[in-house]
């Protein structure tokens, strides 16, 4: 008999101070009495893409595969992980319009670390209050700390 999944509650989110420009991501990790918080950055990017990586390392922190409810005030990352990545695959990593998918990369990453996982995609309102989405956009915005201090 095998071990029922536990089930984790995330929330991602993504920071720029410009765009691009020096940038960081946040998540929020919860699982019963269990809670986690990581955050990283980088020097120079995009919000789009800090919001991709901070689900790309939510989703890689979990040690076993789970059940996994992330939250995220990103629609880019919600509508293209549910509705758009499965025609980019089809057309070879291309748009309907032919053109490269912008952040090919790491919507490919993304692809990889979900398949261990039951992901349910949800998207929140951000900087409305909500106390997870809130913390997650502390932490996003303390990866990208070093990054704003070295561009002084």
């Amino acid at each position: 008999m095998t071990a029922a999944k536990p089930q984790v509650t995330v929330y991602t989110d993504g920071a720029c101070s410009g765009n691009p420009g020096p940038g960081g991501w946040g998540a929020v990790l919860m699982s019963g009495p269990h809670r986690k918080e990581i955050c990283g950055g980088e020097p120079q990017t995009t919000n789009n893409r800090m919001e991709l990586a901070a689900a790309i390392a939510a989703l890689d922190a979990l040690k076993r595969p789970s059940r996994v409810d992330l939250h995220s005030d990103s629609e880019y990352l919600r509508n293209g992980i549910s509705m758009w990545i499965e025609g980019w695959k089809r057309n070879g990593w291309r748009t309907a319009a032919k053109q490269p998918v912008k952040n090919a990369e790491l919507w490919q990453r993304l692809d990889a670390a979900r398949q261990r996982h039951e992901v349910s995609w949800h998207w929140v309102r951000g900087h409305a209050g909500h106390t997870e989405n809130e913390r997650a956009d502390e932490l996003a915005r303390e990866g990208m700390r070093p990054f704003l201090q070295a561009r002084r």
